[in-house]
């Protein structure tokens, strides 16, 4: 019989062990010892395809458009984990930069990938510093509340998500690079921002606008594409299991068409291209960003803006377009949270001068105390409900939250860690079936303002697969 002790030491050569596997999988019939070729998933960028997985169920309706200032409709697009020089460097990304506004100081706000997706949904990343199966419990607000209260209409397109509303850590399907080779982790969980947030996830209409690209296609052949888009391409096409070049090569495939196609890019659209984190976390988080599309004025295109953006900014120019509340977080903190320079201009917002010495360093991580950093957790806290955001509407605070339980009456951060412990929030939520497809666990919602004295901090016991935690792995 083999000591618990001995087991857990044997961990991490487990998963080594299988991460090797996978690749070698992949790699298998297909490469050795080159980068994998790209392959097309589909015949274009509009034209469904069963290497998408799941079957379209026909199109969203097309929405009512609320009109913003600058622009009627925002798509972000995210590649994953480069640093500014390779991507500055790639063809495909530096031709494009020429169509619009290049933002040669956009940074990241911490390290892994999952926090970066979670702070450009919800205005913070709430200490966490993995790629953990999170939910973050429903009384916090995230930018489906702000879109919601103008009635502008939003959707997630995550590409090979195998049915709308998905919940599951990760998803593994038919390696169409490789067909002799076994499935592949193409889906995973941690790069779909909203469907993290319960406030998200847990009412149906919502979670249902978590769609793939069978679904995309059909939305935009039927001018249904929503006003707020979220766009995130698989494991592979994004860069994350291969390299820049092959995710320039899809930009080239999926994106560079689609900028021609009035469905999806008319003179009222924005398109944010752009990086979830640098691969290296040593140096200062500074990513590739570029500003597309028709909404982008014409004296502006082939210009560089040298102002200081981070993640928050994304939430910042959506509120100063359609004039929304705030959630009272990143995206009101002055520093972090510039608006887009020619969005400011026409809002009327003034951005902060931000340069050299002065920009913050947003590379650290682990070091952030919150409640979904298990070294330093404190409970979720309320919003600050006196910031004034740049739409300059209120700070919306969702039903059930503590207000009294503010950053500055927070109780000192604690090592549940070293208590035996995890954070309440680590694990599939209440009701969810789907999240344990390639993953089981425990793990409950419930109030997002809680202490320790509660008596209700749990800990969460995971049975993943092996292929699932392979995925896991940055």
């Amino acid at each position: 019989m083999i000591a618990l002790s001995t087991l857990l030491l044997l961990v991490p050569v487990v998963l080594a062990v299988q991460a090797r596997i996978q690749l070698t999988h992949f790699q298998s019939g297909h490469r050795s010892n080159i980068a994998p070729q790209f392959v097309p998933p589909s015949e274009g960028p509009l034209v469904q395809s069963s290497n998408y997985v799941g079957s379209n169920n026909g199109s969203l309706p097309k929405p009512k458009v609320v009109s913003g200032k600058s622009f009627d409709r925002f798509i972000q697009i995210w590649i994953e984990n480069t640093d500014f020089e390779s991507a500055n460097s790639t063809t495909a990304f530096s031709d494009l930069a020429k169509q619009g506004i290049f933002l040669d100081q956009y940074y990241a706000v911490t390290h892994p990938s999952e926090p970066n997706y979670v702070a450009a949904a919800g205005g913070d990343f709430w200490g966490m510093a993995d790629d953990s199966l999170y939910h973050i419990p429903s009384n916090i607000s995230t930018i489906v509340d702000l879109l919601e209260a103008k009635s502008i209409s939003w959707a997630t397109y995550e590409e090979n998500l195998p049915f709308d509303g998905f919940e599951g850590f990760n998803f593994s399907s038919k390696n169409y690079l490789n067909t002799s080779a076994p499935d592949y982790t193409y889906y995973v969980r941690k790069h779909n921002p909203t469907i993290i947030y319960d406030s998200v996830a847990s009412v149906p209409s919502r979670l249902a606008l978590h769609r793939n690209f069978n679904d995309f296609a059909a939305d935009v052949n039927a001018s249904a594409l929503p006003q707020w888009v979220f766009v995130t391409p698989n494991m592979v096409n994004d860069g994350h299991d291969t390299s820049i070049d092959f995710a320039g090569q899809w930009v080239d495939y999926w994106l560079a068409p689609l900028l021609n196609d009035t469905n999806f890019n008319n003179n009222r659209t924005l398109i944010l291209l752009t990086f979830d984190e640098t691969e290296t976390y040593t140096a200062n988080n500074h990513i590739v960003a570029m500003l597309l599309g028709g909404a982008v004025p014409e004296s502006a295109r082939g210009t560089v803006d040298s102002t200081y953006y981070t993640h928050y900014s994304t939430l910042s120019t959506v509120e100063a377009n359609w004039g929304l509340g705030s959630l009272g977080r990143g995206d009101t903190n002055k520093t972090l949270s510039n608006v887009f320079s020619f969005v400011a201009n026409a809002t009327g917002y003034k951005n902060l001068n931000i340069s050299g010495s002065d920009i913050p360093l947003t590379n650290i991580t682990g070091t952030i105390p919150g409640p979904l950093n298990p070294q330093l957790y404190v409970p979720f806290t309320a919003p600050n409900t006196s910031a004034v955001g740049a739409g300059g509407g209120a700070v919306f605070v969702a039903s059930g939250l503590n207000t009294s339980l503010t950053a500055a009456v927070v109780p000192s951060p604690v090592n549940l860690t070293a208590l035996g412990k995890t954070v309440p929030w680590l694990g599939p939520r209440n009701g969810s079936t789907a999240a344990t497809s390639n993953s089981t666990g425990s793990g409950k919602g419930g109030n997002g303002a809680v202490s320790l004295s509660d008596g209700i901090v749990r800990s969460a016991i995971f049975g993943i697969t092996l292929a699932g935690i392979a995925a896991f792995l940055v």
